[in-house]
C-alpha cells in the first residue's frame, strides 16, 4: 500500500471521528469534517488504484521483454 494512500486513509478515519464528535456536541462544524473525510477517501482510492495500475504495467513490460 502506498504511503500517501495510507496517510490519507488515516486522515479520513480521524475526520469521521471528528465529525461524529462534532455532531454529538451539537456543532454544525461536523459538516466540514464530513467533506474532509470525503476528499481524503477519494485520495486513498485514487492512489491505491494508481499503484495497482503501475504494478500491472510493470508486470506487462517485464513479461513482454525479450529473453535471450
Amino acid at each position: 500500500m502506498p504511503r500517501i494512500a495510507l496517510f490519507s486513509l488515516v486522515v479520513c478515519a480521524l475526520a469521521v471521528v471528528a465529525a461524529v464528535v462534532s455532531f454529538v456536541e451539537g456543532s454544525f462544524l461536523g459538516i466540514v469534517w464530513v467533506l474532509i473525510a470525503g476528499v481524503t477517501s477519494n485520495m486513498s482510492w485514487f492512489y491505491l488504484r494508481r499503484a495497482k495500475a503501475e504494478k500491472q504495467e510493470r508486470e506487462q513490460q517485464a513479461s513482454a521483454a525479450p529473453t535471450a
